[in-house]
């Protein structure tokens, strides 16, 4: 599926995110052995949010893990969930009365918007922070997509990206190799009956960037102080910056 270009792709992609939507959540806490939570907690510390509360975007939102996270660290924030997999979104919607017990779904403090990460429909300098989770690698055009969250972020707001990275050849490859080729397209097959989604993701993880490239693509786009963080055996990397 990774060979698939431009509309194509895109098209795909939000097919299979349609599809997947009901068990994404459980199929990432199974993949990663409940670690990305602690990847969210992370992506939402960095974000240097106001702590009289701020203005959030959360780019590729699915599910909204991302929002619902920003709100436990700081119940002044106020999340934009963005995606263009109306599914996704839903899922969230109805998980949002269990994840915010405090607020009633009618008055949930998380907004949704569907639209493409591609062409933002926000002014310019509008978010204290930017956030995305396992969108860029996603995306039909990267350096577009960061542009458009440089635009949208307020001056000295910070975007922080959560994604796979391509893995470095290691000792441990060869079974890195077999929980992403083996494990993960079983648990989808079982968990989801979506055998092809979970092909798809150790491929496109496989044909991302590396971390090193990703950080490049940043500082071309015009962001300032870029560093990122390898994580969970160099599969995972976690990048951030500021306009």
């Amino acid at each position: 599926m990774t060979h698939l270009k431009g509309e194509e792709r895109a098209q795909y992609v939000q097919g299979m995110f349609t599809r997947i939507a009901s068990h994404y959540d459980l199929m990432n806490r199974l993949m990663t052995f409940g670690q990305d939570a602690l990847w969210r907690k992370e992506v939402v510390r960095r974000a240097g949010l106001p702590s009289q509360g701020g203005l959030l975007l959360d780019l590729g939102g699915g599910t909204g893990d991302l929002g619902f996270e920003a709100l436990r660290q700081n119940p002044a924030t106020t999340p934009i969930e963005v995606d263009f997999t109306l599914k996704m979104m839903h899922v969230g919607q109805v998980r949002a009365d269990s994840q915010l017990p405090n607020y009633p779904i009618n008055r949930s403090p998380i907004s949704w918007s569907a639209a493409d990460a591609l062409n933002l429909p926000f002014l310019d300098d509008t978010f204290d922070a930017v956030v995305s989770g396992f969108l860029m690698r996603n995306v039909i055009d990267i350096s577009r997509v960061l542009c458009e969250q440089l635009r949208v972020l307020k001056p000295g707001g910070r975007m922080v990206i959560l994604d796979t990275t391509r893995p470095r050849q290691s000792l441990i490859s060869p079974a890195v190799s077999f929980h992403m080729h083996i494990m993960i397209p079983m648990l989808g097959r079982l968990i989801s009956g979506q055998d092809d989604a979970y092909e798809y993701l150790p491929d496109s993880s496989e044909n991302f960037l590396f971390a090193e490239q990703l950080a490049a693509r940043m500082v071309s786009a015009g962001f300032l102080e870029v560093a990122f963080r390898r994580l969970n055996f160099g599969t995972i990397a976690i990048h951030w910056g500021v306009k």
